[in-house]
Formats: structure tokens, sequence, C-alpha cells
């Protein structure tokens, strides 16, 4: 699998997920991840937050295409919604995105122990996407 078929795959992925056009064109044509949060605000990611991606990236050999950026009783969360390198997973990833589930990694700021890969409920708003579960 190539990066760049995984990044075809996450663009098909922001469009299905509604993302503000500017944010999947700033990915497609200059490798930028956005970041959602407060209600699906975008911003751009900032030196911390990028090497959180690119560490993540390497280690798992996955390509990041958003993250939202939670605050929750349970600490600071960073969700990464990525595209793994094994394509047979693909197909149920964007039927999960169509029933407003994402496979993540949430990256809990506070306590590492609580970080984790799992499904999280989602839905989009200004542009962006909210984690609402």
């Amino acid at each position: 699998m190539t990066k760049q078929e995984q990044k075809q795959e996450a663009i098909e992925r922001m469009k299905m997920l509604k993302l503000y056009p500017n944010v999947i064109k700033e990915f497609e044509k200059e490798n930028i991840v956005n970041l959602s949060e407060n209600g699906g605000i975008l911003y751009w990611l900032d030196n911390d937050q990028q090497k959180m991606v690119d560490d993540f990236e390497i280690e798992h050999d996955a390509l990041v295409y958003h993250i939202i950026h939670s605050f929750t009783e349970i600490g600071e969360l960073y969700s990464l919604l990525y595209v793994s390198k094994h394509e047979k997973e693909w197909e149920t990833d964007r039927e999960d995105l169509k029933d407003g589930y994402a496979f993540v990694y949430t990256k809990n700021v506070n306590d590492d122990w609580c970080s984790e890969f799992g499904s999280i409920c989602i839905k989009s708003q200004l542009g962006g996407l909210v984690r609402v579960a």
C-alpha cells in the first residue's frame, strides 16, 4: 500500500464527512492536516500537534487526515482520523463513517495510559467535525 493510495482514500473520506472544501484542498495539495474543536471550528496544527501526527504515522504506518480536539471529564483528547495501511479495512471504515462512526486513535494528553484505538461517534458541523460520543 503506497502513501499516495492512502492519501486518495483519505480525500474520499474527507468528502464523505463534508469537511470544508479548503480543508480537503490543503490536505490534497499541501499535506496539511486540520484540527476541529469548539463545535467544529477548524484550525491548523501547532508544532507539538504536528509532531504527534508525525510520530503516530511512523509508528503505525498510517496517514492521519483530520483530528478532533476535545476536553472531557477523562482529559484532553486528540482523536486522530486516519487511513491504515490495510486496504481490506477501508470498506468497513467507509461504511462506519456513513453511519456516523469513525475508528480512530485517541491520544489522552493528561493520561497516556488511557490513549487507545477505538470507535467514536462523530458529526459534521461548521465545516469541521465534532465528537459526540
